[in-house]
């Protein structure tokens, strides 16, 4: 249910930039945004707390963020806590984001080593995955688990590709198993 109200809320404010020709900047604002609550959990907590009721939030949202951030966006996030949504408000921003990137052919991929890469070895990496995908530019989040052995993990999306040593390993033991001595 939350991942449909986040689509839909999300998919709503994404509109609105297009169609406001205001994608950039509402990006922008929701980034910044999304800074702001995790700069200051107290303010969420407040925002959740059923003991405040929903004028009030309404006023702390008037108050906080009308004039500091676009009408579109202002006004948006009175919606969101005039429907009592603001619980999925950080999945909303968050939809939207991925959305504009997508719309934008920015892509995000995982990647997961066993050991640090260098820059030569990421640079080589992100050129390999513009080449086989359809995206213009990559932003690229490293990991390191040793636990991989060799190989990696790169997740795009909900595409994951497993070239580690561990898990050519789990495959393996799993097929040594099934094999049965007679």
């Amino acid at each position: 249910m939350a991942k449909l109200v986040s689509k839909t809320y999300g998919e709503a404010l994404f509109e609105i930039a297009v169609e406001g020709n205001k994608t950039a900047e509402l990006m922008e604002e929701v980034q910044g945004i999304v800074k702001i609550l995790d700069a200051n959990p107290e303010f969420d907590n407040l925002m959740k707390h059923p003991g405040v009721s929903k004028q009030e939030k309404l006023q702390i949202i008037r108050e906080v963020f009308r004039g500091k951030t676009s009408g579109e966006l202002s006004g948006f996030l009175e919606v969101v806590v005039s429907k009592e949504r603001y619980n999925e408000l950080r999945s909303i921003l968050k939809y939207f984001i991925d959305r504009v990137k997508e719309a934008d052919k920015i892509g995000v991929a995982y990647v997961t080593t066993p050991m640090a890469l260098s820059d030569v070895q990421k640079k080589s990496v992100e050129a390999r995955i513009l080449a086989t995908s359809e995206y213009k530019t990559m932003e690229m989040c490293y990991k390191v688990d040793a636990s991989l052995i060799g190989g990696m993990i790169i997740r795009i999306g909900d595409r994951v590709v497993d070239s580690s040593i561990r898990t050519k390993l789990d495959e393996l033991t799993k097929q040594l198993l099934q094999i049965q001595l007679g």
